[in-house]
């Protein structure tokens, strides 16, 4: 039945060990320490390793030209113990929205005092500003056009307040600044002068009005529906809606909640995609790893199947 299946994804399970983790004695034999033991190596005394500047980069340059390799020359010439992590360089050109889900899902894997650069910059040279966001001990920098929107949300829906500074002090820019590769020549630059331990309010000035996409958070109508919207679609056709545990709770499921999406029905759920719940629904539900609910089908594409694409609404009701 599916109300059973779902009763069971909707369980918390919680796995604690009793048991002490094991340690090496001098010979490199393993022992276990119990509580209560004494040491069984020495102290030794050591000074900390000095915390390396990380910086990351998420942009539609692709690889094929010279623009990736540019941004990174920019950095490591003004520090060359930074250490450069890709997040990608394949985002769809122009695509705001898809670089804004990307960079939300990539930056809670990344230690606090990680630079986040993103550039999809479809307003480059033209009026647009430049920003600098500091959110969960993490500092993100890229164009005021919504690409560090969700990260903005995130922070907010998590109860904290970013810090918004819009960059304004040219002494930390590239020069002469190019009207077509603000990536190089002011993210890149400003993203190696935090590195070196520039605070941000050397770097502009703060501001609080900044452009937003579409709220993370879903929307609830007065009969009680949530109404949702597909936020992401993978490769594999896996829809990644806005909805969270937040709104679309265990006991709801449990209770026989479903999705609709256009005139499609999603009554069943799962703990993980190969999950055998004895339902003969092709199309299920499951908790993605950013949190958000994941619209899936069993080895194919759940977008394909639906005949959906982002932006598409999708409503929660309870039975």
């Amino acid at each position: 039945m599916p109300a059973a299946n779902n009763l069971r994804f909707a369980r918390q399970l919680k796995h604690e060990s009793s048991e002490p983790p094991p340690v090496k004695n001098r010979r490199g034999d393993t022992e276990t320490r119990r509580r209560g033991d004494k040491a069984l190596l020495p102290r030794v005394s050591a000074s900390p390793r000095p915390r390396v500047p990380l910086v990351t980069l998420l942009t539609d340059f692709g690889t094929s030209d010279y623009f990736v390799s540019a941004v990174k020359g920019v950095i490591l010439s003004a520090n060359p113990e930074a250490r450069i992590v890709d997040i990608t360089h394949d985002v769809p050109p122009q695509d705001i929205e898809a670089a804004a889900f990307t960079l939300l899902a990539a930056c809670s894997s990344f230690p606090p005092g990680t630079i986040h650069v993103a550039v999809v910059d479809p307003g480059v040279g033209s009026s647009r500003r430049a920003i600098l966001i500091l959110a969960r001990r993490q500092y993100f920098i890229g164009p005021d056009n919504g690409i560090l929107s969700y990260v903005c949300d995130r922070e907010e829906n998590l109860g904290g307040t970013p810090e918004v500074f819009h960059l304004t002090n040219t002494k930390y820019f590239r020069h002469p600044v190019s009207a077509t590769f603000h990536g190089r020549d002011i993210f890149a630059p400003v993203a190696a002068a935090l590195s070196q331990g520039i605070k941000p309010g050397e770097l502009g000035t703060g501001i609080t009005d900044i452009v937003r996409l579409l709220p993370l958070k879903p929307q609830t109508s007065r009969d009680g529906r949530i109404k949702a919207r597909i936020i992401h679609i993978d490769r594999f056709g896996n829809c990644a809606t806005n909805i969270t545990q937040k709104e679309l709770t265990p006991e709801m499921i449990a209770g026989g909640a479903k999705l609709q999406l256009k005139k499609r029905w999603v009554t069943s759920f799962r703990s993980y995609f190969s999950e055998e719940t004895g339902s003969r629904d092709k199309i299920f539900g499951v908790w993605g790893s950013t949190g958000f609910l994941e619209i899936a089908a069993s080895n194919e594409s759940a977008a394909k199947l639906l005949k959906v694409k982002r932006g598409d609404l999708v409503i929660v009701t309870e039975r």
